[in-house]
């Protein structure tokens, strides 16, 4: 058992190296593309290139994050294949371990890495991509692209006792505020009640704190004096302003840069708070409950990564096999990728369920990677190799 123990420690070994090399090199690349391609907003508005430099730093988390799997099948095939080319992989088969226990050894050196991906998932990626969206927000005045932002602004709806209201969110701010607020206020009818302007708005327990507020308030008799033609007896609007208003609310903080990230990036907890909000007030929710599956299966990822890249290490090639490995888990891991990004793109445009758009890519490189796997171990045995072979 102690050689099984000290061969699992010697195959954790060299993975770790090769995967970390792999990975600092891929984020190194996909880095220095990202500098390269923000540069031209250098000079704009005060953007400066240490500005540049702190918003790629807070990025690297959420590119850690994204390109390990690629990183880990890439270092898997460069760790076996070195193993392969100095036959330590064949004194491991002739002392008796078999290659299905060779791919249970991988599996159990992956378990810390599938640790560290969640840890990183769910402590440093969330935390990163705020302070990403404050920087951005700081340096630049937007929160990029990716953000939920429509040319009006950022758009909230709640129940309320009285009925519901739409939030408008002209623009945040990087201490967690928010300017240019207008608020909706709609009876149980569904009719326009009142509308909220306020120039800015902090968020306190339960309490949107506006400052220069003012309020246009709709008369109950306006609707049924325009229905039935006839004057009002009372104002249709009448307009106050306050310097100060309390107005009792479920958006928070959390809820507010939830509409700024992209799912992915949220953590596990804040995003099934957020979709719970979501479904509460009646909105879709299917992108949230899609990103929900896909961090369930991320660690099955990992461990697809490492099953796929087991029969390329350990297939014994005699001109060029570490290279032509490497490529062909490079191919391999472009391929995931794709499939991962169509997968969720058509799965959203049809309306897939959120778990067949989330299993469905992984499940199939897992797939691929046993059956290559299970050819390369039992092969020789299957009934049309040997009718070959004779």
């Amino acid at each position: 058992m102690s050689a099984v123990n000290t061969a699992r420690r010697y195959l954790a070994t060299e993975i770790y190296r090769s995967s970390t090399v792999v990975l600092l090199a891929l984020v190194g690349l996909f880095t220095f593309f990202s500098l390269v391609d923000d540069l031209d907003d250098v000079g704009r508005g005060g953007f400066t290139l240490y500005h540049l430099f702190i918003l790629e730093l807070f990025a690297l988390p959420t590119r850690v994050y994204d390109i390990l799997p690629i990183g880990l099948l890439i270092g898997s095939i460069l760790a076996l294949a070195g193993l392969a080319q100095r036959h330590e992989l064949v004194i491991l088969r002739v002392s008796g371990v078999s290659g299905m226990r060779l791919l249970g050894m991988l599996w159990v050196v992956t378990i810390p890495v599938v640790v560290l991906a969640l840890l990183v998932a769910e402590l440093l990626t969330p935390a990163a991509e705020i302070k990403l969206n404050e920087a951005r927000l700081r340096y630049t005045g937007s929160t990029g692209s990716s953000s939920g932002m429509l040319r009006s602004g950022y758009w909230f709806k709640e129940s309320t006792p009285t009925g519901e209201r739409m939030i408008n969110v002209a623009g945040l701010q990087s201490s967690g505020g928010a300017v240019g607020i207008t608020l909706y206020e709609f009876n149980q009818g569904r009719a326009l009640s009142s509308v909220v302007q306020a120039e800015s708005a902090t968020f306190e327990t339960g309490h949107l704190a506006l400052r220069n507020a003012t309020i246009n308030t709709v008369s109950p008799d306006a609707e049924s004096a325009l229905d039935e033609g006839r004057r009002a007896t009372a104002p249709s609007v009448t307009v106050t302003k306050q310097a100060q208003m309390s107005v009792p609310t479920s958006l928070t903080p959390e809820l507010l840069f939830a509409r700024v990230l992209t799912p992915e990036r949220m953590s596990f907890a804040n995003l099934v708070n957020y979709i719970r909000y979501l479904s509460s007030n009646h909105l879709v929710a299917e992108r949230q409950v899609v990103a929900i599956w896909r961090k369930v299966i991320y660690p099955f990822t990992l461990l697809a990564m490492v099953t796929i890249a087991a029969p390329l290490g350990f297939m014994q090639t005699r001109r060029g096999g570490v290279g032509v490995k490497v490529f062909v888990g490079i191919l391999l891991g472009v391929a995931f990728f794709m499939l991962n990004q169509l997968s969720l793109n058509v799965g959203m445009l049809n309306r897939w369920p959120a778990w067949l758009t989330a299993v469905g890519p992984n499940a199939m490189a897992m797939a691929g990677g046993l059956g290559a796997m299970l050819a390369l171990e039992y092969g020789s045995r299957l009934p049309w190799r040997r009718r070959v072979g004779a």
